[in-house]
């Protein structure tokens, strides 16, 4: 975790999910939730580009959706997430994106992107 209060955009890996990491993922991102409120953070980039899942279709997707459910609770107003080059990560990511966008109103902006400087480029731009 990286959070630059000049640009106010918070770098962030997205973890590993593998079946025996499920709560230390959740304590992780309550982590993250606090620091993120505690900052004010409004700008926050999920790098997915080293992730692993090793976890079925339901496990990440309660994953992503415990995230997003606690980034709604925050004032973050755009989210970029930086794609896996692996397709079966990259698979179920979008999945996990189509279930939270039909199941939850985000009050924020949600982007994909192919590198971390178009990432940053569009976090950094204005809202």
């Amino acid at each position: 975790m990286d959070y630059n209060p000049a640009t106010d955009i918070m770098e962030v890996e997205y973890p590993d999910l593998h079946d025996y990491l499920l709560s230390e993922i959740k304590r992780s991102i309550d982590i993250l939730l606090d620091t993120v409120n505690h900052y004010d953070v409004k700008r926050l980039l999920l790098d997915s580009t080293r992730t692993i899942i090793s976890v079925g279709d339901k496990e990440s997707r309660e994953i992503a959706t415990y995230l997003a459910a606690g980034l709604t609770k925050t004032r973050v107003q755009k989210v970029a997430r930086v794609q896996s080059p692996s397709a079966t990560v990259e698979n179920t990511a979008q999945h996990n994106i189509r279930h939270i966008s039909v199941s939850q109103k985000l009050p924020f902006e949600l982007q994909n992107f192919s590198s971390k400087a178009l990432a940053l480029e569009w976090l950094g731009g204005k809202s």
